[in-house]
């Protein structure tokens, strides 16, 4: 994609909508869309790097109530022909197709590469990637297997969601103290990920979400990671201008 003069590639992530209380998120999901609002006119694309919900589940003809703001507002920012991209994070990892039929908003799960202005960007929520976290890793595959979607969804949903939201903020996920502190570039798993993928090919930006913290880090002088933060405690996100990508933060 060539990004035209004076439009930008928008990248956020970690919004945890839901957390702890609807009612307490409310807030944070208001500032939201109006970022929305305000970024619309200028963006050439949106990338959103998972867990815009602190939990996700959908049933063939329910998904969780509630995000009628910022979901109203995805939709009118791509009915206006803005391309919105959207991957799935560790709490809405049961995301199935709602977004894609509702919304028209594609749906990632994997890594993907994209390119604008001849820059190279590896973009991902970034859960599961590096070396390390293997407990979080087998637990993922079991929470993905079809199996263990289609036993979970014989649970109603007014027993299957609050149950799920319950042990979705218990998991601290959203606020624990490692994701308030940097453990330096050989103890973070997403900057080793980072390097050992610019064994195989060049990449002038990787783009994460899922650490929750802030980063900007140089990886080789000609390759930069960026992690957007959350829209928690530091309501961070990136931006490429069709130049150079750098985080920026919420001024309202």
């Amino acid at each position: 994609m060539t990004i035209p003069e004076g439009k930008k590639v928008y990248f956020s992530s970690d919004n945890h909508l839901g957390a702890p209380t609807q009612e307490e998120s409310r807030p944070r999901e208001i500032r939201f869309v109006k970022w929305l609002d305000e970024i619309k006119d200028d963006a050439a694309a949106i990338f959103l790097l998972g867990d815009l919900f602190d939990f996700w589940f959908e049933y063939k003809h329910a998904v969780p109530k509630g995000f009628v703001r910022v979901l109203g507002k995805l939709a009118e920012i791509k009915d206006s022909g803005i391309p919105i991209y959207f991957f799935v994070g560790n709490h809405d990892l049961w995301m199935e197709n709602y977004f894609e039929d509702e919304l028209n908003i594609p749906v990632f799960r994997k890594p993907k590469e994209f390119e604008f202005n001849n820059k190279t960007f590896l973009v991902a929520h970034g859960d599961g990637l590096g070396p390390g976290d293997h407990g979080y890793k087998r637990m993922k595959k079991v929470f993905t297997n079809p199996f263990s979607k289609w036993l979970y969804r014989w649970l109603h949903p007014d027993l299957g969601i609050p149950l799920a939201q319950y042990f979705s903020v218990k998991n601290k996920a959203i606020s624990g103290d490692q994701e308030q502190k940097f453990l330096g570039e050989e103890k973070e798993w997403l900057i080793q990920y980072c390097r050992r993928k610019l064994e195989e090919k060049h990449y002038d930006y990787f783009l994460f979400g899922h650490r929750h913290l802030p980063l900007e880090i140089d990886l080789n002088g000609k390759s930069t990671y960026i992690n957007t933060g959350d829209w928690i405690d530091f309501y961070t996100y990136a931006v490429f201008d069709g130049e150079k990508t750098v985080l920026k933060k919420l001024e309202f």
